[in-house]
């Protein structure tokens, strides 16, 4: 264990710079109770102020802190020094599978594309004027897509899939999960066109159900199971001739 006159001391890497960059070593006491998004900060308020990262709510709540650390894409604020240093040691860099602002800070713009692509907004069927439509709670709509409502769109599923890193048109595990969770409220004006959006070579039918999605999740979503159910609902909306043309599915 690294030491100094003060107590233990972390050995921390952090991505510097923008895609071409590369790694600076910093000193960082360790502290009990630490959390990586607590040495990130000590390194910009007390080390160099000129490092960029995101952050926000702190406690679990926003996602923003995504980061990778030592190879795994998570939630900063809410991983422990003490559950994945090795050797007192930490790399830090920004999440996989997308382009780099600068140090830490990732760019999600093709993430929410995808996100847009698709449908993942609500499209709802009724005026402002009309009775609120209800949703049975019973209903086995409401129950499929329970299970899946609860993403804050961090992208921590997103810097983990497989199928991303080397398919870079696939739309990704966050954007199909909504799609699930779009397809399945019974609200929704236009079921038909969420399978129209992601039955494509790079949607729903690209998925190769490495489970990476469900492996990483920092709220325990499974996507690999709204993504399945995305694959069911098209092949029989192919089958009823309401796909005809799509690619991917004639």
């Amino acid at each position: 264990m690294s030491t100094s006159d003060s107590g233990p001391v972390l050995k921390v890497d952090i991505w510097r710079g923008g895609a071409d960059g590369g790694f600076a070593r910093y000193d960082v006491p360790r502290e009990e109770s630490q959390t990586i998004l607590d040495v990130v900060t000590y390194v910009q308020r007390n080390l160099d102020p000129s490092l960029t990262y995101r952050f926000a709510c702190r406690v679990g709540m926003c996602g923003s802190c995504a980061m990778t650390v030592n190879g795994r894409p998570r939630w900063t604020c809410r991983t422990h020094v003490a559950k994945v240093a090795q050797d007192d040691s930490l790399r830090i860099e920004p999440l996989q599978n997308l382009p780099v602002i600068k140090d830490l800070a990732a760019d999600l713009t093709p993430f929410f594309e995808k996100w847009q692509q698709a449908r993942g907004r609500f499209q709802g069927r009724l005026g402002r004027h009309d009775e609120f439509d209800r949703v049975r709670p019973d209903s086995s709509a409401r129950q499929a897509a329970d299970a899946h409502v609860e993403c804050i769109n961090c992208a921590v599923c997103y810097s983990a899939c497989d199928v991303v890193s080397w398919r870079p048109d696939y739309l990704g595990p966050a954007a199909l999960n909504r799609a699930w969770v779009a397809y399945n409220d019974e609200r929704d004006a236009d079921p038909i066109g969420v399978l129209r959006a992601v039955a494509s070579g790079a949607g729903c039918l690209s998925c190769h159900t490495h489970q990476s999605c469900a492996e990483h999740c920092p709220v325990e979503i499974n996507p690999t199971a709204g993504i399945a159910g995305l694959k069911r609902a098209a092949f029989k909306a192919f089958l009823k001739g309401q796909l005809r043309g799509e690619q991917g599915t004639s």
